[in-house]
């Protein structure tokens, strides 16, 4: 399998770092995230304006054409950056969704002010009782008419607070855990019945807990077939986790380098800590973890996507090895800091925060594991 990247992707990569480099520094983002919004609208239009918010959408809906290894590359940079605008909401999630399931109609409502940087929309897919199962929907829509009446609660949705138009798996059909008879819905989030409690979650992120109560929505809010909603729903599922992988790739990376950094800094007994044979072991092992999860990262974006359990087995692999060596890593950078690597002034304990979080986003290392081997089975 060829792993290397072509010109332009390289290029995109770049322009994403180098932005990071130069206009997203530790100190801005940790001001943003204290903001009332929790993120800047300033440069969410800024990342519309260089094209971000269009590269994983065909040209016909007016995007750039980009697929999965373009996603990784900007995820990756984004992980770096500690990036806290709602990106994986907004486009990796609820756009997934309409770029999939909406009409040309739709497209042109829904998709079209997103990829301009000017709708907010989030995907409310995750339910209390659900767990990690997607399938596992109590929220229900009953026929009315031409249209529908939704009532259910929906936990952790990110970007939920800010979001204008919500995305919503809700059961037409069928049985709590069945895969048939989930129908997506668009429904504006100011819509009557809509109660949405906002809050901040550990690693500066945005989420909200949504209650609907006889939410109407007509025919037109419907995404795709009625009760087929479940595949393209697992689809956008599995395609977020690839990117949460990804940020999460930039961000081993990034505790990796500034430890060793600091290790040539960091004196003690007169001479750095870098000289310690047991410490420059446990970076050793921290690297080649950054570095095998790299390589699988990459073998799993670049897949053949018609193996459809070929891609899911990937997905579950690299998200275990995620959540595994990727915490490894993150605590070994905290201890090797010291205590000054659990203080909110250093960028590490921030690092470590959203590592965290992305073990816990879209089912942690032991559901993966089981998932792998159902999978293979």
């Amino acid at each position: 399998m060829d792993f290397s990247i072509s010109e332009e992707q390289s290029m995109l990569a770049d322009s994403v770092s180098k932005f990071m480099e130069n206009d997203y520094d530790f100190e801005r983002r940790q001001k943003i995230a204290e903001s009332d919004d929790g993120y800047s609208k300033k440069l969410w239009q800024t990342f519309a304006e260089l094209g971000w918010t269009a590269v994983p959408f065909a040209e016909d809906d007016g995007g750039l054409g980009g697929g999965p290894v373009e996603l990784m590359l900007m995820m990756e940079q984004f992980g770096r950056g500690l990036v806290i605008e709602p990106y994986l909401a907004n486009v990796v999630l609820a756009g997934g969704i309409l770029r999939r399931s909406a009409n040309a109609g739709q497209k042109s409502r829904w998709l079209t002010p997103l990829i301009e940087g000017n709708l907010q929309t989030a995907l409310a897919f995750a339910e209390p009782q659900g767990r990690f199962n997607i399938a596992d929907i109590k929220t229900t829509a009953q026929r009315d008419g031409k249209g529908f009446i939704l009532s259910g609660n929906k936990t952790c949705v990110l970007n939920g607070g800010a979001a204008e138009i919500l995305v919503i798996p809700a059961r037409t059909s069928g049985e709590q855990t069945d895969e048939d008879g989930i129908t997506l819905f668009a429904i504006a989030a100011d819509s009557a019945g809509i109660n949405r409690q906002a809050y901040a979650t550990v690693d500066a992120q945005q989420a909200a807990d949504i209650t609907l109560r006889d939410v109407k929505a007509d025919a037109a809010a419907v995404l795709g077939e009625i009760g087929q909603g479940f595949d393209t729903l697992q689809d956008v599922v599995d395609e977020a986790t690839l990117a949460v992988c990804a940020e999460a790739v930039g961000i081993m990376r990034t505790m990796h380098d500034k430890t060793v950094e600091y290790s040539k800094i960091r004196v003690q007994f007169g001479v750095p800590i870098g000289s310690f044979q047991a410490l420059q072991h446990r970076m050793v092992e921290t690297l080649m973890a950054c570095e095998q999860s790299q390589s699988l990262l990459m073998w799993a974006v670049m897949l053949d996507t018609a193996n459809k359990a070929g891609t899911q087995r990937a997905v579950s692999a690299i998200k275990y090895q995620i959540g595994t060596a990727g915490i490894n890593v993150a605590r070994e950078a905290v201890q090797i800091h010291g205590g000054m690597g659990m203080t909110w002034e250093l960028d590490i304990s921030h690092y470590f925060k959203r590592m965290t979080a992305i073990d816990l986003l879209f089912g942690n290392a032991d559901y993966h594991l089981d998932r792998y081997v159902r999978l293979s089975n």
